[in-house]
C-alpha cells in the first residue's frame, strides 16, 4: 500500500486526480479520473514512475534486452521512461485512421523472437494493451509481459501476460445505459485524448 499511496500522492499534487463524471477511453463511465499526462509533464515525475515501474516489470523480463512498445497516446511517455530505466528501446502503436485497429508506424519493427513487453498509463479493461499484444505477436515478439501506472480494474483486467502496476484501484466503471451519474443528470466530461 505505501507504493499506492506515494503513486497516488504524485497525482492529487499536479491535480491529476479528478472526481466527476467522466467518459473513459474505453466508453465505460466512472466518478473518478487519473489524468497521467497532468503528471508526466513533470520530468522528474516522469523518471520516477518509469524507474518504478521498470523495478516491477524486470523480475518478468528475465536477463538481455528487448523492446518496450505502448499504445500511443497515453503510453508514450511512461513507456519511454521504463524503457529508458531498463536499457531497452521504445517503440509505439497507433490506430490506423481507416480502420481503427492499432498498427506499427515510422518505420518501427520488431525482430521475430525479440523480447517484448507493453506499457502504458492506466488499465481500465486491458483493452489498449490487448491491442499492441496483438500487434506484437503478428511481429513475431515474445511477449513476457505488461505494466501500467495505474489499473483501476482492481487487478481483474486479463490481457493474457503477466502483468503489474504502481497502483490498483478498484474505481468504478459502468455501461452508459447504466451509469448513475446519468441518470442523476451530472455533466459527463471526456477528458483523454480520445474525442468522445
Amino acid at each position: 500500500m505505501p507504493q499506492t499511496d506515494a503513486v497516488l500522492d504524485l497525482f492529487r499534487l499536479a491535480g491529476a486526480y479528478l472526481e466527476g463524471h467522466f467518459r473513459l477511453t474505453s466508453g465505460l463511465h466512472s466518478d473518478r479520473y487519473l489524468q497521467c499526462a497532468l503528471v508526466l509533464q513533470h520530468p522528474a515525475a516522469a523518471e520516477k514512475l518509469g524507474k518504478m515501474l521498470a523495478a516491477a516489470l524486470e523480475p518478468l523480463l528475465g536477463a538481455g534486452t528487448g523492446v518496450v512498445a505502448s499504445p500511443a497516446l497515453g503510453g508514450l511517455m511512461i513507456g519511454h521512461e521504463t524503457a529508458r530505466a531498463l536499457g531497452w528501446r521504445h517503440i509505439f502503436t497507433e490506430r490506423d485512421p481507416d480502420s481503427r485497429k492499432m498498427v506499427l508506424r515510422r518505420g518501427f519493427s520488431v525482430e521475430p523472437g525479440e523480447t517484448a513487453c507493453v506499457v502504458e498509463d492506466v488499465i481500465t479493461t486491458g483493452g489498449s494493451t490487448a491491442d499492441v499484444i496483438s500487434v506484437l505477436r503478428a511481429a513475431g515478439a515474445t511477449l513476457a509481459a505488461a505494466g501500467s501506472i495505474i489499473d483501476r480494474s482492481g487487478g481483474s483486467a486479463d490481457v493474457g501476460l503477466p502483468r503489474v502496476a504502481l497502483a490498483t484501484l478498484s474505481a468504478a466503471a459502468y455501461q452508459p445505459a447504466e451509469c448513475p451519474l446519468c441518470r442523476q443528470g451530472v455533466p459527463l466530461v471526456k477528458p483523454g485524448s480520445r474525442p468522445a
